[in-house]
């Protein structure tokens, strides 16, 4: 495990300042950029920012972001977490990383999925009830776009496409793609069919109830006759200087947007004693450097991913902390798992 690969994940979440006021939706994208130069600066492998079109959250293009980004680091990974592509062009994502891949000297991954909220679909234009076809059709035209050849293809959802060759072209031949899925066994096994990496979205309950994902990935891949790479996980944290401290920092916001997320889903509202279990138990990386390390080493362990990604924002925590948690995670966090695992 000496080469798992350590991330932070943000969806632009718009912070508040150190007085307790909403910065601007211009300012929180530029908080975003601060954050990932520093993650850069204290050695974190990648960095990927979400797709939202909500109030909440400032990022509704993270190719744009990471572009931005790109142009002030010198060495982490620069990706989408994720790209809804089922709203979404399949050319027109390639054409976009492609030019981040340039302009970050080859360091762009894509991570395709079809989003934790729905608003994109008719902002866009797409009938809901299409929710399935949408995603399998362009997932199969971008992993034809990936050979960087010219592609025939043709669905239901677009315009067939003939002998088209699309450009930029990347200097490495083929962009970095992953699937982000949330817990789908159709999803992990077409991951698995078209040879991509899988990236799971572990935000609930006991990392170990996952194991069968990832062995349901490497079997389908065997199967298929495809790759089975190592398989990655994203999930909620923070860290702070203490575990009391992290906890009440997070718990405020994190409870704004569960409730508001579960307004939708028909959830009841959170507990904080349902938010301790899950912090104790549960996927939730919450604490003190010491604590969240040990916490990861765990998961790590149980699972046997090979990539290891933080969501470290959750509402409005201030700027001044969510910094603070960066800087946690990037000096003391990953080094200390990276020792516990040697």
């Amino acid at each position: 495990m000496s080469d798992l690969v350590f991330g932070l994940d943000t969806f632009g979440d718009v912070p508040d300042d150190d007085h307790g006021r909403p910065v601007s939706y211009a300012a929180a994208i530029r908080q975003v950029v601060e954050e990932a130069v520093l993650a850069d600066d204290l050695g974190v492998d990648a960095f990927a920012v979400g797709e939202h079109h909500r109030p909440e959250y400032s990022v509704s293009t993270p190719e744009t972001v990471l572009a931005g980004i790109a142009t002030r680091t010198s060495r982490i990974r620069l990706g989408s977490g994720v790209t809804v592509l089922s709203s979404d062009d399949p050319v027109r994502v390639f054409q976009r990383f492609a030019t981040v891949d340039a302009l970050s000297q080859g360091r762009a991954e894509v991570i395709l999925g079809r989003g934790s909220f729905t608003e994109s679909f008719p902002l866009f234009g797409y009938d809901l009830a299409d929710y399935d076809v949408l995603f399998e059709e362009k997932i199969d035209l971008f992993v034809k776009l990936l050979d960087e050849r010219p592609v025939t293809w043709s669905g239901t959802v677009r315009p067939p496409l003939r002998d088209a060759d699309v450009f930029p072209k990347t200097d490495a031949g083929r962009l970095k793609t992953w699937v982000g899925v949330g817990g789908s066994p159709q999803s992990v096994v077409r991951t698995a069919r078209y040879g991509l990496p899988l990236m799971l979205a572990v935000i609930g309950g006991q990392p170990s109830r996952f194991a069968p994902y990832i062995d349901l990935y490497r079997r389908a891949a065997e199967q298929h006759g495809t790759t089975a790479h190592p398989v990655g996980m994203h999930s909620p944290g923070f860290v702070a200087d203490t575990d009391e401290q992290a906890k009440e920092i997070f718990w405020p916001h994190y409870r704004v947007i569960r409730d508001r997320i579960g307004a939708l889903r028909g959830w009841p509202p959170i507990r904080r004693a349902e938010f301790d279990s899950e912090v104790e138990h549960g996927s939730l990386y919450i604490g003190s450097p010491e604590t969240v390390a040990r916490k990861i080493v765990r998961t790590v362990g149980a699972l046997g991913v090979g990539r290891f990604d933080l969501i470290y924002t959750a509402g409005a925590q201030p700027v001044s902390a969510r910094l603070r948690a960066v800087e946690l995670y990037g000096a003391k966090v990953v080094p200390m798992v990276r020792d516990l695992l040697a």
